[in-house]
């Protein structure tokens, strides 16, 4: 099998991968709604024994037009590649996402990047992809491009939920917001994961029994404060469930940025410099200030105990979430 290569568009592509099917799109999240276009485009080139791509844009478009608004960004690039590769793509393009780039007509986006670059035979998206300066290419755009460049094209409708609510990064935003990470895995199709290098922390938690691996989220990350439990893979692969603290520990330092501090269960090593994985089973409750330290490790020990309980009792909820947190 050909490993997974993680590419951008300012280098030429390798010559293995061109002429292959593309799945284009943002695809922050990687979550069911993006799972149906990503699936199609496997799909596709399959049926046409070619190598499968995504195509994406970075940063995300958003945090170019709108600086100031911070964007929680859901699945980071390395992330996003470790995903894309589970699923069974060949590769991960990246066309960095700049003004310049933004003002290029449709046309040139369709004879620069998927002709020239990319050299695809057939095109997979959203039915509501638009490119171009001023977004003046659309599906029907894209569809006629493909008819006179060579290529094909196929566009996947709105993929909806249970309850018939279509599938959006923002709304699984808004569920990590609220600490919701239950609700925000069944849109996901797996569970909320975040990547982070372990650093080195005040090292209160060992000094109470309970010795954490220290993470730091990107500030815009805004996953709710409080206790979760978690699973937490190392580097080299092997899983470990925790209990996990994201926020500001009220009780031993008003003053901390927020951090996130996993209790990693049966574990007994050194982790700094290690860049590891935790993904979110469920929040245990909030974060609150404690009348010292005796009454804080009471109540870690009931978290510790409600963790145990809750991940003893997990289940995949689809292949790829059991690749990622299994």
């Amino acid at each position: 099998m050909v490993a997974f290569q993680h590419l951008t568009t300012t280098a030429p592509l390798p010559a293995d991968l061109r002429g292959g099917v593309v799945a284009i799109g943002n695809f922050d999240g990687v979550h069911r709604g993006h799972q149906a276009v990503l699936e199609r485009a496997l799909a596709e080139a399959t049926r046409r024994g070619v190598p499968a791509l995504v195509l994406t844009f970075e940063p995300h478009p958003r945090t170019v037009f709108r600086p100031d608004l911070p964007l929680f960004v859901l699945t980071p690039p390395p992330m996003k590649a470790r995903l894309l590769s589970l699923l069974g793509f060949a590769g991960l393009v990246e066309q960095p996402f700049t003004r310049d780039f933004a003002s290029l007509s449709a046309e040139a986006f369709v004879t620069d990047v998927l002709e020239r670059t990319l050299g695809i035979t057939h095109a997979v998206t959203g039915f509501d992809f638009h490119f171009g300066k001023d977004r003046q290419g659309g599906p029907a755009y894209l569809m006629a491009a493909g008819e006179r460049h060579g290529f094909g094209v196929t566009l996947v409708d709105a993929f909806r939920d249970e309850g018939a609510e279509v599938i959006s990064s923002s709304r699984i935003r808004a569920l990590l917001c609220g600490g919701d990470v239950a609700e925000a895995a069944g849109l996901l199709g797996y569970r909320f994961t975040v990547e982070s290098e372990v650093v080195g922390g005040q090292r209160l938690g060992r000094t109470l029994g309970f010795p954490t691996a220290n993470m730091r989220l990107p500030a815009e990350a805004t996953l709710k404060e409080g206790i979760y439990a978690v699973r937490f893979r190392r580097a080299d692969g092997t899983l470990h469930d925790g209990v996990a603290s994201f926020g500001r520990r009220p009780t031993v330092d008003d003053n901390g940025a927020p951090l996130l501090e996993t209790f990693v269960f049966d574990f007994s090593g050194d982790l700094y410099g290690e860049t590891c994985a935790v993904s979110f089973f469920g929040f245990l409750r909030s974060e609150i200030r404690f009348d010292g330290l005796d009454a804080l490790v009471a109540q870690m020990k009931r978290d510790e105990a409600e963790a145990r309980a809750l991940l003893g009792g997990v289940k995949p909820l689809s292949g790829l979430d059991a690749a990622v947190t299994f």
